[in-house]
């Protein structure tokens, strides 16, 4: 997969790196060493448009067949409110976090609890709770 910005650009995870020293070298093939730098990773994916990467980084047991971005949807902040577990030596963990898009008709957030699993090496996305409100 090409990375989809310039590498000095500002990484749209909100990390304060750059793209290229963030979530691009995860686009491009590396592996998440967490399950936080998984789901900041997959938030820029949603955010440039990067379908084929939200499915390669999806568990094969929850993952859906395709997936279609809403074109009009622009993901435009990330903040992650609680980590646990999910570190370089677990086998799981979980990130909640709020995230901020906008379309021509709204706006609005996003707020889930996501759960990750690590098998052979790799961080997958399981699935979420979505908080309610």
């Amino acid at each position: 997969m090409t990375p989809a910005l310039d590498a000095g650009a500002r990484c749209p995870c909100l990390s304060g790196n750059p793209y290229g020293e963030c979530c691009g070298p995860l686009h491009a093939g590396a592996a998440a060493p967490t399950a936080e730098r998984l789901m900041r990773s997959r938030f820029s994916a949603f955010a440039l448009g990067l379908p084929e990467y939200l499915l390669l980084s999806w568990h094969p047991s929850t993952r859906p067949a395709s997936l279609e971005l809403d074109e009009d949807q622009r993901w435009t902040r990330l903040d992650v409110l609680d980590t646990r577990d999910g570190g370089p030596f677990d086998s799981a963990g979980q990130v909640t976090f709020r995230a901020w898009w906008r379309s021509p008709e709204d706006r609005g957030t996003l707020q889930e609890a996501s759960r990750f699993v690590r098998e052979q090496g790799r961080w997958f996305y399981v699935d979420g709770v979505v908080a309610e409100g």
